[in-house]
């Protein structure tokens, strides 16, 4: 910033100005906060496609993995509306993914729980 200051007289303007103005000051910010907003959503709407066919096309020259992983998204996405619709507890998943793992299982079926660790073999320690 020394280098605008020491070398512009343009930028020492603009800042006496802000600096002695409260109305400049105002017009100068929205001017460098509202424009480029401004510009950005104009361009971005300009550029961007909602176009069907396009999407469709997009969507059939995806990679085989990405179609997948978008179909196994859509399918648990889908499980777990469903499971808020019908008011199911869902606490186990939560737990199951607490413990890290994961949840990749048969659609529709729900975390089994983990075996009880065996408290004969863990008191038959020898001594």
């Amino acid at each position: 910033m020394s280098f605008l200051w020491e070398k512009s007289q343009s930028w020492r303007w603009i800042v006496t100005k802000t600096r002695d103005s409260k109305p400049f000051f105002i017009a100068f910010a929205t001017v460098c906060g509202v424009v480029p907003g401004v510009i950005g959503f104009c361009v971005m709407q300009l550029t961007s496609s909602r176009s069907p066919d396009l999407e469709a096309k997009l969507r059939q020259n995806g990679r085989p993995d990405s179609l997948m992983m978008g179909k196994v998204n859509k399918e648990r996405l889908g499980e777990f509306l469903g499971e808020l619709q019908r008011k199911e507890d869902t606490n186990d998943r939560y737990i199951a993914a607490l413990r890290g793992e994961t949840l990749t299982r048969n659609p529709y079926v729900r975390v089994q729980p983990l075996p009880k660790p065996d408290t004969a073999e863990v008191s038959k320690q020898p001594e």
